[in-house]
């Protein structure tokens, strides 16, 4: 009657290592749709608003809107992943988003801004989302591996990222056809793609990674009684510290890139550069932020978290000295800036995602980065904020050269978080 003890539990449960390429292929598809359903806010929220309330006044509101709505759906994403996994954590937030896009083409048509506001509110639930899916990318890899699978999901985004503003003319033909404001138009591809990509979560994200990553930890230790340093919550000896060194540079990096790209296409208009210049320089950093996620993901596994959190703030630092330094009607050179802009929070936010991956325990994981991310998005609300009262109490040079010593900042903290180790 005991000849049946010795059988593993883990042989009744779906194989990590070959659920995690079909888990990562699903929010690739996932990401690169709601990267599209990311632009429209970007794009023409601000224009929207200001052809609404014809004033400029109140046009940097749609963007602190939807900052805020992100940061109230992270936190509400995170729980809802906590309690239920990932996939109806990250559906009901696209799902969301899609609802907000609905509102906003309502609001235009209604030609009522309070209700523009709130549905704005409502659709920054989608970059708060989209942003999540990263640590979904994480749950099922090894922990030599998380990294790339974070940048993969990444990645995906700049498709979606890329495509969605060139579609803002024919989507804005589309509305019209239908009595619809132009300036909406993209808001009908946003919601169109916010909803496919919580379609494409509820049907296919299954095996779901975070449930799965739990089932086989609990497994495992029943099988082994395992101690604490062999199970896959072992990561989590640095502790709190490493925790703490993870929201820092998420945050310190998010703060920075926000605050001095907010500004550059301000003080390029104040040089005489054209929206089109603006435009490719922004471009450009969008690039930087997203296309080298994979290499930055083969960096962080093959080196270790301390040494591209270095080089996050090395970066950042160079980007605000070269931003700072260089001359106003320097087009080639606010691009350069702005690509090291890019490419330095490219490597906090892999790297924090990483190191909150590692360190949080898998019981309280899916809740810690939501309060991560709460905290990434009002660092990018204020960065915001405070860029343009900086400027005009100053200069562009001015915030720029405060940007490198908030980067540099993050040197003395990650030197102090790998003493300790």
């Amino acid at each position: 009657m005991t000849s049946t003890a010795p059988i593993s539990t883990t042989a009744l449960i779906p194989d990590p290592a070959q659920a995690q390429p079909r888990i990562l292929r699903v929010l690739v598809a996932s990401q690169v749709l709601s990267g599209a359903g990311l632009a429209a806010g970007v794009t023409v929220g601000a224009l929207l608003a200001q052809d609404m309330l014809g004033s400029t006044s109140l046009a940097g509101l749609p963007s602190a809107l939807f900052t805020a709505g992100s940061a109230l759906a992270a936190i509400t994403v995170g729980r809802i992943s906590q309690a239920h996994g990932r996939r109806p954590g990250l559906a009901t937030g696209y799902l969301t988003g899609a609802i907000g896009s609905a509102g906003v083409i309502t609001a235009a048509v209604l030609d009522n801004p309070v209700l523009l506001f709130i549905a704005l509110f409502v659709y920054g639930a989608g970059t708060a989302t989209n942003l999540q899916a990263r640590y979904a990318g994480a749950d099922l890899a090894p922990a030599g591996h998380r990294a790339r699978a974070v940048s993969t999901v990444l990645v995906a985004t700049t498709l979606g990222g890329v495509a969605g503003p060139n579609l803002a003319a024919p989507a804005g033909t589309l509305a019209e056809h239908f009595g619809i404001p132009h300036l909406a138009g993209l808001f009908i591809i946003s919601g169109a793609a916010y909803a496919l990509a919580a379609l494409v979560l509820a049907l296919w994200l299954r095996p779901d990674p975070l449930l799965l990553a739990r089932t086989v930890a609990q497994a495992k230790e029943a099988d082994t009684a395992a101690s604490p340093a062999t199970a896959d919550d072992a990561d989590t000896s640095e502790g709190r510290g490493g925790v703490v060194l993870g929201a820092l540079v998420m945050i310190l990096t998010q703060l920075v890139m926000v605050a001095i790209m907010t500004m550059t296409p301000v003080h390029m208009h104040d040089h005489g550069h054209s929206t089109a210049a603006s435009g490719l320089v922004i471009g450009i950093h969008v690039g930087a932020m997203y296309l080298p996620s994979p290499l930055t993901g083969w960096l962080v596994d093959r080196y270790g978290h301390m040494k591209i959190a270095a080089a996050s703030g090395i970066t950042l630092l160079a980007a605000s000295l070269l931003a700072a330094a260089a001359p106003g009607d320097s087009v080639a050179l606010l691009a350069l800036a702005l690509a090291l802009l890019g490419l330095g929070w490219n490597f906090g936010l892999v790297t924090g995602t990483a190191i909150i991956t590692d360190t949080v325990p898998l019981a309280t994981r899916a809740k810690t980065q939501g309060l991560v991310d709460v905290s990434i998005a009002i660092a990018g609300a204020t960065g915001g904020m405070a860029s343009g009262i900086m400027v005009a109490a100053t200069s562009y040079p001015a915030l720029a050269l405060t940007c490198g010593a908030l980067a540099l900042a993050l040197l003395p903290a990650v030197a102090a978080t790998a003493y300790r180790r």
